[in-house]
């Protein structure tokens, strides 16, 4: 069977038609069933509830930005493997999406509003990393991921003690995203210097703020 090769714009139509998708929450379902599935909805008070779902829209939001980020690199990755590697992990990426705007939804809540910046923001970093080189991308997605387990790591001290459905589901994100993180230095990512990760971890501090309240 002959493999199809898109052309540029193919590609941009098609990561249009993905960007679309993720602002509408319609993305397709998981392949992984959520952690918190069997798991009976806690009894939250309304502080206890806002603050959960304030939570979880950051994750929301965190995972939009992977989404932009894989799609950017894999978009503009110079080596098969590394786009390929770029897709798996975007795979996995949905099912966090999936798993957070459910349970945004069960929490009666909302995705944020500025998701449509940051997915924007997110690929056109991705797609410039890609172009200077596949060890700055995949650098990159090593940097971010730590970023984004450090967050997640705090999200599990802050979470409401009653609220293990949310906990769950941010446990396992926590162990793909370090997984990512780990894959992505293997496959020969740069180490980012300290400066670097500096002001990385200061946008993800605005970009969370942000997302928490709108």
């Amino acid at each position: 069977m002959s493999t199809r090769h898109y052309s540029l714009i193919d590609q941009l139509i098609l990561k249009a038609d993905k960007t679309l998708q993720a602002m509408a929450g319609s993305r397709p379902v998981s392949h992984r069933p959520s952690p918190g599935d069997n798991l009976e909805e806690p009894e939250l008070d309304a502080r206890e509830r806002r603050h959960a779902a304030g939570l979880m829209r950051v994750n929301h939001a965190g995972e939009v930005c992977a989404q932009a980020l894989y799609e950017g690199q894999a978009l503009t990755a110079k080596l098969p493997q590394v786009r390929e590697q770029m897709r798996e992990a975007a795979e996995e990426e949905e099912d966090h999406l999936r798993w957070c705007q459910t349970r945004l939804d069960e929490l009666g809540s909302h995705s944020s509003y500025l998701n449509p910046l940051w997915y924007s923001a997110s690929f056109a970093i991705g797609a410039t990393a890609g172009l200077i080189s596949d060890r700055v991308s995949l650098g990159f997605v090593a940097a971010t991921e730590e970023q984004v387990c450090k967050h997640l790591e705090s999200h599990l001290k802050s979470l409401p003690a009653g609220d293990n459905k949310s906990r769950v589901i941010v446990m396992q994100m926590l162990e793909d995203e370090a997984r990512h993180a780990h894959s992505a230095l293997e496959a020969g990512g740069m180490r980012f210097p300290a400066p670097v990760k500096a002001v990385m971890t200061l946008s993800s501090k605005a970009m969370t703020v942000a997302s928490y309240y709108l």
